[in-house]
């Protein structure tokens, strides 16, 4: 079985950091947060990829054909003109029409178990498998409508009234079927495919029950990196015996001074960090320059800007 994973967007939630960093390559303690992904997929089994690329293409590129991932074969779908979730894959069609397909998003951190999501399909006995996962935030993220064991809906834009506790996680696995109803151009994969299949022999659901998190925000991206309590320390082993790498919060490289304060941050690649600093709560991306005796609370910093993180407000800043 092939794998479509979908790396070609702007991540306009994530300014300043997709300024000059694409989405994918944007680090959760300190590993591009595609190669999460890509961990996933080789831990089910799955070596064949195909990943679309457009905004700061030639970087994420570079990075993985860099990162000598073995046992991955690597596909890459350039987009000069950005396709979105559905034309992006239907220009694959050719590479994905030969068998049944792992759909995945590169900004989600989660240890979805694909060989359950594979057996789930195939008792289903439907042309395409959504996962679903339940939370309370639901209505604000976009609830995902169900019934009787099928996906019937996407925020009611389907008129049917029904809502739930379900959002749709970004990862499915979906028969060739759904290209007969997708569009050669810029669109959406649920206007199109899903709505398709939901009308054209029923679209099934894996319930997933264990960590996910969407990381397309900076609220969201920062907790996923200082949040101890998120269970991302469950993935560091598998990953590590998966694709060789581990996640960490301090990199190797860093120079931190002795006399600075870190507590319950990360520090990125090439970092360097002065004498009497305080950093707390805080993601410093690869690069990034804090002078003597300054302190960073509750932010994200990369080279270029300091934004600084509050429960309901980002406040960004020019250093």
């Amino acid at each position: 079985m092939k794998a479509f994973v979908l790396a070609a967007g702007l991540g306009t939630r994530l300014t300043p950091l997709t300024d000059h960093t694409p989405k994918p390559l944007i680090p959760v303690l300190n590993i591009p947060s595609l190669f999460y992904t890509f961990f996933l997929l080789k831990q089910a089994g799955i070596s064949e990829i195909i990943c679309n690329i457009h905004h700061h293409g030639d970087a994420v590129r570079r990075a993985i054909e860099s990162s000598e991932l073995s046992g991955l074969s690597i596909t890459f779908s350039e987009e000069p003109v950005i396709l979105g979730t559905g034309g992006g894959l239907k220009k694959c069609e050719k590479l994905l029409n030969d068998d049944n397909f792992i759909l995945v998003n590169s900004d989600i951190i989660t240890d979805i178990d694909f060989k359950a999501l594979m057996q789930q399909h195939q008792s289903s006995g439907r042309k395409g498998t959504l996962t679903l996962f339940e939370t309370p935030e639901a209505a604000i993220i976009g609830y995902v409508g169900v019934e009787d064991g099928l996906v019937k809906d996407f925020r009611n834009l389907r008129h049917t009234g029904l809502c739930s506790s379900f959002i749709y996680t970004g990862a499915a696995i979906l028969s060739p079927e759904i290209f007969r109803f997708m569009k050669a151009e810029f669109s959406g994969i649920v206007d199109t495919g899903f709505t398709g299949l939901i009308d054209n022999g029923g679209l099934s659901y894996y319930h997933h029950e264990g960590l996910w998190m969407d990381i397309g925000t900076m609220q969201n991206y920062w907790l996923a990196n200082i949040d101890t309590n998120s269970g991302m320390r469950t993935l560091f082993e598998p990953m590590r015996l998966a694709i060789g790498l581990t996640p960490h919060s301090i990199s190797p490289d860093a120079l931190i001074s002795p006399d600075a304060t870190l507590s319950n941050s990360v520090i990125g690649a090439r970092c360097s960090i002065g004498a009497e600093c305080i950093i707390t709560n805080s993601v410093l991306l690869p690069g990034v320059t804090i002078k003597p005796g300054s302190t960073i609370i509750n932010a994200i910093v990369d080279p270029y800007t300091i934004t600084i993180m509050e429960k309901t407000k980002q406040n960004r800043e020019q250093r």
